[in-house]
């Protein structure tokens, strides 16, 4: 069965407060909305104390067209990802020249060659290694390349494989774009990177110390007729975000019952499941999550923390989550339900068992 050795994660150096957001929201936004301080509470509400940010403040307040924007993010994507990637290698015992197959998950910039090419170079990995670019996932994206990556090391269980996701979500902040989506984009999301070894069973395990997670069974399941509920729109000023309001209405409408069912087919309950670790794309989402499964704030207090220390990073944010929950050990044989929302509207389940 495929596992998951270590896990890793790295955010640039530029941290801002979320009420020094909030006090550039209102100058960016107040024009627009005669009601501005009443759209305003959505940061007392977010549950977000900071974030981090490739750029710092005074960028924002700039004009920037894409091709700018698009050159930084190839720079710190592949400077971000390097060192999320090289950190997890250590925590995992491993090398750059032992990976066998490299998955790069973003959704927030454009690169060809595609940043994993970039990382290839950087970190001195073979020549002969597997690449697996993944665009356009958006938030689900930590957890579909941690699927992506389970499934390759099952067909090739004597290999291993290293899945990186970075997002830099503050370089498509668009100035002149005063829309609500943006206003409340500009509440939430920041720029992180994660990493995380996955190898086959065939694999020596070695001696150690660090708790595994085994992937026993993931599921991607796409919504008909849901192509505009998140994404982005591709303009001349850089991608503005599509982010509807009825996100957590979808959660409430049907995600018990997808959940239920993926469970079903592992053999499952949720009643064994004693670890959720959701993707935090907000504290209306963590809420709806909440309320769908019939959970307590403590049973998804790794994602509020995550949400509250650096936002919604988009697709590593969930591996920060894994993350943070590796940190405090798993018992032999503890479930856990890993799950993330997209643009599709899709979403993906990963069923986890510590061994």
């Amino acid at each position: 069965m495929p596992r998951i050795v270590s896990v890793a994660t790295a955010v640039p150096a530029h941290e801002l407060a979320q009420e020094a957001s909030m006090a550039m929201a209102r100058h960016f936004f107040q024009d627009a909305f005669p009601d501005i301080n009443r759209l305003l509470t959505v940061f007392s509400h977010s549950q977000i104390r900071k974030r981090h940010f490739c750029m710092p403040a005074d960028w924002f307040f700039e004009e920037h067209g894409f091709a700018e924007k698009n050159r930084l993010y190839v720079e710190h994507a592949e400077a971000l990802g390097a060192e999320a990637a090289v950190r997890c290698l250590e925590r995992g015992g491993s090398s750059p020249s032992d990976i066998d197959c490299l998955l790069f998950v973003s959704s927030t910039g454009l690169s060809t060659p595609s940043i994993d090419a970039r990382l290839l170079n950087r970190l001195g990995m073979r020549p002969d290694i597997a690449r697996i670019p993944l665009w356009g996932l958006g938030c689900a994206g930590g957890a579909m390349g941690l699927a992506r990556a389970s499934e390759y090391v099952r067909a090739y269980p004597e290999k291993r494989a290293l899945l990186v996701c970075v997002e830099l979500c503050g370089l498509t902040f668009i100035r002149n774009d005063r829309s609500k989506s943006n206003l409340i984009a500009t509440c939430l999301f920041g720029d992180g990177a994660a990493a995380a070894l996955i190898e086959g069973d065939a694999v020596p395990r070695g001696h150690r110390a660090q708790t595994e997670l085994s992937i026993s069974r993931s599921e991607s399941r796409t919504w008909p007729d849901t192509l505009d509920v998140m994404g982005w729109e591709l303009t001349d000023d850089g991608l503005k975000v599509i982010f509807s309001r009825d996100i957590p209405q979808l959660i409430s409408a049907s995600l018990r019952e997808n959940i239920d069912r993926f469970l079903a087919k592992a053999d499952a309950p949720l009643s064994e499941v004693s670890r959720f670790l959701f993707h935090p794309g907000g504290a209306k989402v963590l809420a709806a999550y909440q309320k769908a499964l019939d959970l307590s704030e403590g049973a998804t207090r790794f994602s509020a923390d995550v949400l509250r220390e650096y936002g919604n990073m988009s697709s590593p944010t969930v591996l920060f989550v894994l993350e943070k929950s590796l940190e405090h050990p798993w018992r032999a044989g503890e479930k856990g339900l890993l799950a993330a929302l997209g643009p599709g509207f899709s979403s993906e389940f990963l069923l986890l068992e510590a061994r």
